[in-house]
């Protein structure tokens, strides 16, 4: 149980998605370059990214220690995580619809779909030496951890939009110097 809190914790805080390994940062760019995206909307994609992120990373864990490994076809998980994962998204996404009727999830999709952070938990999830539990403790880590960096992205980026930022920094540079100061 140890294992399972620590890794928790590492994937949400340390070993973060978006800041330690790039691969949800487009998700969090593209939210936050809108301006009309209210607060709610913002938590309603990180409750979402959430969700898909873990059962993305169960069903692809299974199927790998069930059907990839037994086959000895374990080097074809690319192509068989990507389909996988796109795919469970919509199942998702009208899961949360249902479970949450105030909140709206519509146009989630292509966010979610663009989110390689989904793809990249279900390649790290199936490193030797590793179980069922840290896969699904690395997948609701990095879902929590994505979402306190979306929501800290978008007040940071609502600061700036009412700062004096020099013409060559405006837009994506100061998103990125954002980032990469938020990482450190």
């Amino acid at each position: 149980m140890t294992d399972f809190i620590l890794t928790l914790i590492s994937a949400a805080l340390i070993n973060n998605v978006v800041l330690q390994w790039p691969l949800g940062v487009d998700p969090v760019i593209n939210t936050s370059r809108e301006p009309c995206i209210t607060r709610v909307q913002l938590h309603a994609l990180g409750m979402a990214t959430v969700w898909v992120m873990f059962c993305s990373t169960l069903l692809n864990y299974l199927l790998y220690h069930s059907v990839l490994v037994p086959l000895e076809l374990g080097y074809l998980r690319l192509f068989v995580f990507l389909p996988v994962s796109v795919m469970a998204i919509k199942p998702c996404v009208s899961v949360l619809s249902r479970l949450f009727p105030r909140l709206s999830f519509d146009g989630f999709q292509l966010l979610l779909v663009s989110n390689a952070g989904i793809l990249g938990l279900a390649l790290l999830s199936t490193q030797p030496d590793k179980g069922m539990l840290y896969a699904l403790a690395l997948s609701i880590g990095s879902g929590l951890g994505f979402w306190l960096v979306l929501s800290l992205f978008h007040d940071l980026q609502q600061r700036i939009q009412t700062q004096d930022v020099p013409l060559p920094f405006r837009a994506l540079p100061i998103q990125l110097i954002s980032a990469g100061l938020m990482g450190l």
